[in-house]
């Protein structure tokens, strides 16, 4: 395992493999995950140089701290620290392979030309379209959140809407720790089509048939929207699909960043 701390204090671990002299590719996981969970994507590309990283505040990497206006980090800071490392490891354009809310750091990284070609396995990025029961959800929440600051106090009613959160909000953010649970509510409502187009990198789209957390009609929207994408889906796998139909993905995979 290596360190690397960027400009902001924040350490990142990371697992170099394969051959020191090839093509550089990162690898990033998906969230709530760590380098161990792509760890059979990093040993499917032995004749590359892989830089296999723990995203911040996944893994050995330390949690990313507030921003100077008190904001919690979004996709931007991910990939403007993958970017600090890359330059520090001398990658210049690296190839980019990206699980889950790896692939959304992919796809900033490609919208700012930082890569050489992309892979996009399950990615987020495309913000859900959700039905007005969700809405009323939303800002019932914010309704009881303001009167019970009036009314509770702010440490008792701080406490009373994190209850609640935790209760109403899915396993990965039950799963978080504060900090982290900031970055995901920012993350999850940043919409990243905008970007695709200008992203000029080679991508190439793996995609689980029977994927619910980030839906098959996610990935046939970026194919549209990305100039150089190809979408190959794996029948019946799901939102792991590298890990459903490993003897496929490394083929394909293989077939992109290689042969």
């Amino acid at each position: 395992m290596s360190h690397f701390t960027t400009s902001t204090g924040v350490k990142i671990n990371y697992e170099e493999s394969g051959n020191p002299t090839g093509r550089p590719v990162m690898v990033m996981h998906g969230w709530l995950c760590n380098l161990s969970t792509v760890k059979s994507i990093a040993d499917s590309l032995p004749e590359l140089r892989v830089i296999n990283v723990d995203l911040p505040g996944h893994g050995q990497s330390s949690e990313p701290p507030l921003l100077s206006d008190g904001r919690p980090w979004g996709v931007e800071e991910y990939a403007d620290a993958m970017c600090e490392l890359a330059d520090a490891l001398g990658l210049e354009k690296p190839d980019l392979v990206g699980h889950s809310y790896g692939g959304r750091v992919a796809i900033v990284m490609g919208s700012r030309q930082k890569a050489g070609k992309i892979v996009l396995v399950d990615a987020a990025g495309i913000k859900p379209k959700r039905p007005l029961r969700y809405y009323i959800k939303v800002y019932s929440f914010k309704v009881q959140k303001k009167l019970a600051n009036l009314f509770l106090g702010k440490k008792r009613a701080s406490a009373i809407i994190e209850k609640k959160r935790n209760k109403a909000g899915s396993a990965d953010y039950r799963n978080s720790s504060p900090v982290m649970k900031m970055v995901m509510s920012r993350s999850v409502n940043q919409d990243l089509r905008h970007l695709m187009p200008g992203i000029k990198s080679p991508t190439l789209l793996v995609w689980g048939e029977n994927d619910t957390a980030t839906p098959l009609s996610d990935a046939k929207l970026m194919e549209k929207l990305i100039p150089d994408a190809g979408l190959v889906t794996f029948k019946g796998a799901g939102h792991y699909s590298f890990l459903d139909d490993p003897g496929r993905f490394r083929a394909v995979i293989r077939s992109f960043l290689i042969d």
